[in-house]
């Protein structure tokens, strides 16, 4: 896995900030283009989708309406917003406020109504937002991050311990130490091995 791939599996708003990772030349967006963000929804999907389903859209869901240029800029301010709040968890700090109105502005913009319907058995509910896709994605992607931030588990938040890597996790087990063992883990493996083997060659006084 390299940096240009997006991490997931990890909580919506953690897969969220991780979109964001370093390289050598500094953090990468991949969420820079409509067309990356696209496909993050896609990875998405089976978590997003009341977030990109209009109304009326019942059947369609985000198929046939792809974002725009403008639909990244709600996303992308909750994931500044979210990430500000986690960094500042992370830092046992106090999060900063504008963060937190932030998200709360967010999804305030596009709040979910379950619209009822019938299914030809039983009375049926289904979140519907409306407004632009952007936001009404960054007012899912808002609520994601309010159930993450207050729930308990937020305690066990981590940073991946490796050199150069800022993406951010909850372990399932404490001795977790990498975002991932395809990303982060192999490359701290190899460079040990290397260490190890480079200090074995070194000639002895």
């Amino acid at each position: 896995m390299s940096e240009s791939e997006s991490l997931t599996g990890e909580a919506l708003a953690l897969d969220l900030v991780n979109t964001r990772p370093l390289s050598g030349d500094g953090r990468v967006d991949l969420l820079g283009t409509p067309r990356q963000l696209s496909r993050w929804l896609a990875l998405e999907a089976d978590r997003l989708e009341e977030g990109h389903a209009q109304e009326g859209d019942a059947e369609e869901g985000h198929a046939g309406e792809e974002p725009g240029a403008g639909d990244l800029i709600p996303v992308h301010a909750v994931r500044g917003h979210t990430e500000a709040v986690v960094r500042a968890l992370l830092d046992a700090a106090e999060p900063p406020a504008a963060a937190l109105r932030g998200l709360t502005e967010a999804q305030r913009a596009a709040p979910a109504v379950r619209e009822l319907g019938w299914d030809g058995t039983t009375v049926t509910a289904v979140p519907r937002r409306t407004g632009p896709l952007g936001v009404r994605v960054a007012a899912a992607l808002a609520e994601a991050a309010v159930e993450l931030l207050t729930d308990p588990a937020i305690g066990r938040l981590k940073e991946c311990e490796a050199d150069g890597c800022v993406m951010v996790f909850l372990p399932a087990h404490p001795r977790r130490r990498w975002c991932s063992p395809a990303r982060c883990g192999n490359r701290a493996r190899v460079a040990r091995y290397y260490q190890r083997h480079s200090a074995a060659r070194e000639p002895r006084p």
